[in-house]
């Protein structure tokens, strides 16, 4: 069944999905907002199809027996693990429509917009940790870990969520989006790595350093915002970005505040709480 959507709202948007009876929809924890009384809610530490202890999705054992339930409660726990590691929430909110259509609402955590993204099994989509609001119980949500080293220099590219299967996966980001291809500019678009909010699988990500350790490069680490690195996106496919970065918000935030911590240079001598 195709998940029917609406997403409404102009600076701080939110979903509103009618399920068919029987059709389920979960979310990250936090990003509930309403339900009607015939959708049953229900709290998993497993997501959709992976080891879990209620219900029986495909996987949701591994066999049976008392061989199916440990293999069961180890991919759990290794799906905790990774979110844990990666610094999501721990567990998924399930919602069942029961004796007729039921109706669900969700919500990101920042002003911005959302968006539904239609998975056909082909191609995976990987967005920034934070991204994912909700999606049908046909969608798989993973972890994707990019490598140390561009972990380091990446900030928010280190860890992505990952989505595979069929269906509907809804994301949001903040500020406003922009869908580009990198073919249309010549095959690779240099990125804050603080605006990707999501891509296709067959895009290449990457960081790379801002100009050399010479004068210029001193220039554009101190005083130009941006600090030593900018994320690289090649290849052939959609690429979401968002026009405000958590960073640039907080940093609002704090000067609104009278607090403004980030001082005259920003960049590399930026003092914010990340």
């Amino acid at each position: 069944m195709t998940l029917r959507q609406e997403i409404v709202g102009n600076a701080m948007q939110m979903a509103v999905c009618t399920l068919e009876p029987g059709q389920t929809v979960y979310c990250e924890a936090g990003k509930f907002l309403f339900k009607t009384a015939n959708v049953t809610m229900e709290t998993r530490l497993s997501g959709p199809g992976g080891g879990g202890q209620q219900g029986g999705g495909p996987g949701a054992g591994g066999g049976g027996g008392l061989g199916g339930m440990l293999r069961g409660a180890m991919g759990t726990a290794m799906q905790v693990g990774q979110r844990a590691l990666a610094g999501e929430s721990l567990a998924f909110q399930y919602f069942t429509s029961t004796g007729g259509e039921g109706t669900v609402g969700f919500a990101g955590v920042l002003p911005g917009e959302m968006r539904a993204l239609e998975l056909g099994g082909n191609r995976a989509w990987f967005a920034e940790k934070d991204a994912f609001v909700a999606a049908e119980s046909t969608v798989e949500f993973g972890i994707a870990f990019q490598g140390g080293r561009q972990g380091m220099s990446g900030g928010e590219g280190f860890i992505l969520e990952k989505f595979t299967g069929h269906g509907t996966v809804i994301i949001c980001g903040a500020g406003n989006f922009i869908d580009l291809n990198p073919a249309d500019f010549g095959g690779k678009i240099e990125v804050d790595t603080g605006c990707i909010v999501a891509f296709e699988e067959g895009i290449h990500y990457g960081v790379q350093r801002i100009g050399g350790l010479n004068r210029q490069g001193l220039m554009n680490a101190v005083f130009g915002g941006e600090g030593l690195s900018l994320a690289t996106l090649e290849g052939d496919g959609r690429v979401i970005l968002q026009s405000l970065t958590i960073e640039g918000l907080a940093n609002a935030l704090k000067k609104a505040q009278g607090g403004d911590k980030q001082g005259p240079t920003g960049g590399l001598f930026s003092t914010h709480a990340g």
